[in-house]
């Protein structure tokens, strides 16, 4: 028989594009590439990375239940240091610092989650309606991105928070709306390569409408890389939604990680020596961006095998001296 055999396995019915490559198994049967998912699981950063996340929201979650003294009374003395009573110490108040850490995880992982899925939001549908229509749709967009990029997002933060006030909804909708602009650079540019993809140009040879490729073609593909920027984005809306509160310029009466600290530094803990007051805070803020940066950064160099480098292979470049060139001979003049 003439012409190419049919494939063993139906790109579609796998979930594949059908430029997507396959191996093939020990019998010669065309078998799908590993998944994103199990892709990421191989990384050891994002195993400890899932892991730490899973901390916190467990910690989050069960807050109430595990809290070992009330948030709202004094149990102990003023500034009283660290004792196996009290593992963290006490606040000026008396109150456990270990409870507030605890209680202060649930609102600012709240915030900085409801304040990255608007991020990811705008930033889809900016980046999907630039990179798939073009021309003038996408030209205007980009402007608008370009505008708001070169401007300091932190300083803008400040100045919208303090004019509309010290509240958590302010601070999401800050933060959210304020942090799209490099989701929507990352997925416009994914969109346009996306577009040109044979199963794209097929699906609109057979009449399928804008909004049908979109929703069955270009966003599926897109899956991964909204997956690294929203934990990214949780990241930085944790850390902003902390400066923001740190300056005064939250709700003071809910208990985040950004306004332990800043009672703190108004009552003048590290003065006091009270490094018990600060450190707790800190490093529960530092644990959770650890946590997300390793699992973002995992799923990035799923996407993009070529953003891997190990210590191994940056020493063999250092090391390494190029060939050695032999000096060309002089050409000689014409003789007379």
């Amino acid at each position: 028989m003439s012409g190419n055999p049919a494939p063993l396995i139906d790109p579609a019915a796998a979930g594949l594009s059908p430029d997507t490559p396959s191996s093939l198994d020990k019998e010669g049967a065309a078998t799908a590439p590993p998944s994103a998912i199990a892709t990421v699981l191989h990384d050891p950063g994002a195993v400890i990375g899932l892991v730490i996340i899973a901390f916190y929201a467990l910690v989050a979650l069960f807050a109430p239940l595990i809290e070992p003294y009330s948030t709202v009374e004094a149990t102990c003395g003023v500034f009283q240091p660290p004792s196996a009573a009290h593992w963290l110490g006490c606040d000026d108040g008396g109150i456990d610092m270990l409870s507030l850490v605890i209680r202060g995880s649930r609102i600012s992982m709240l915030v900085g989650l409801s304040a990255s899925l608007i991020a990811i939001g705008i930033g889809t549908v900016v980046g999907v309606a630039a990179g798939y229509f073009g021309g003038w749709v996408d030209m205007v967009l980009m402007r608008i991105t370009d505008y708001l990029i070169v401007i300091p997002q932190m300083v803008l933060m400040i100045v919208v928070a303090a004019v509309w006030g010290p509240s958590l909804t302010h601070v999401v909708i800050v933060i959210g709306v304020l942090m799209w602009t490099s989701p929507a650079r990352l997925i416009r540019a994914q969109v346009k390569g996306l577009r040109g993809r044979v199963f794209v140009r097929r699906a609109e040879a057979l009449g399928a409408s804008h909004v049908s490729i979109i929703r069955r073609h270009i966003l599926p593909q897109l899956g991964p890389l909204l997956a690294a920027n929203a934990v990214l984005a949780v990241t930085l809306a944790i850390f902003n939604e902390t400066a923001l509160a740190f300056l005064g310029l939250s709700d003071s009466t809910a208990i985040t990680w950004g306004t332990i600290l800043e009672h703190a530094f108004n009552r003048a803990a590290a003065s006091a020596g009270a490094w018990w007051a600060v450190v707790p805070a800190g490093l529960a803020v530092g644990g959770i961006v650890m946590g997300c940066y390793m699992l973002g950064r995992a799923i990035e160099d799923s996407l993009n095998p070529r953003l891997r480098i190990s210590y191994l292979s940056l020493r063999h470049w250092q090391m390494r001296t190029p060939p050695h060139r032999p000096e060309a001979a002089p050409r000689r003049g014409r003789e007379a």
